[in-house]
């Protein structure tokens, strides 16, 4: 084919094939934008910790989804379960965690600025330890004005939030119904949330 012959211009034909691949092209990319705009982001969450620094991400995150009008939903397992409770008698330990900052709620600030590093080796044979560090970060947490795990709880609730039960783990632990508060969406297994968790945009293991 000769040079001339190449670059020999289309023919309408191809002028309106070319004009409506282009249109449908456009349309479609319009189509996939406005559905991604319409759709509700979803996030799954599964706690595994009970202990009161561990009960705020899930809450913190949930809660802050759920206001945000999101899909939201937690599943508790293991010791997670503890924050499901009626009661919520959450404790806080800095033995194996060398990251958590132990300071104290009182005093002048360049006081409580301190990081007070305790060995495990000698945290671990005070008598009292765990009880001091928990009303600590309890003290902390009311001095900084930081909602509490009942508060963050109701509103994740409040916002829409489901909240699931690990059957396994309630009868595995030997926990009664009556022991959590009334308004868990399900008692449920791990073949049950993971589908769900899947599912998601966002997933989360805390």
């Amino acid at each position: 084919m000769s040079v001339m012959e190449r670059k020999q211009p289309k023919t309408a034909a191809a002028v309106d094939e070319d004009r409506l691949r282009r249109l449908i092209d456009e349309h479609i990319e319009a189509a996939l934008e406005e559905k991604r705009k319409a759709k509700t982001p979803s996030l799954a969450i599964i706690a595994t910790k009970g202990t009161l620094d561990m009960a705020y991400p899930p809450f913190i995150l949930g809660s802050t989804a759920a206001a945000l009008g999101w899909d939201v939903s937690i599943f508790f397992t293991f010791y997670g379960l503890e924050l499901l409770k009626k009661n919520l008698d959450l404790k806080v330990s800095p033995l194996g965690n060398p990251a958590m900052p132990m300071k104290m709620p009182m005093g002048p600030d360049w006081f409580k600025n301190i990081n007070w590093t305790i060995p495990n080796s000698v945290a671990s044979n005070m008598p009292g330890f765990e009880s001091a560090a928990t009303a600590l970060m309890e003290k902390t947490i009311e001095t900084k004005g930081v909602a509490t795990i009942g508060t963050l709880r109701e509103a994740y609730l409040d916002g829409g939030g489901e909240l699931y039960a690990c059957q396994m783990t309630v009868d595995l632990f030997g926990f009664e119904p009556n022991e959590f508060i009334p308004e868990i969406a399900g008692w449920i297994g791990a073949a049950s949330y993971l589908p769900k968790s899947a599912e998601a945009d966002i997933s989360l293991f805390v």
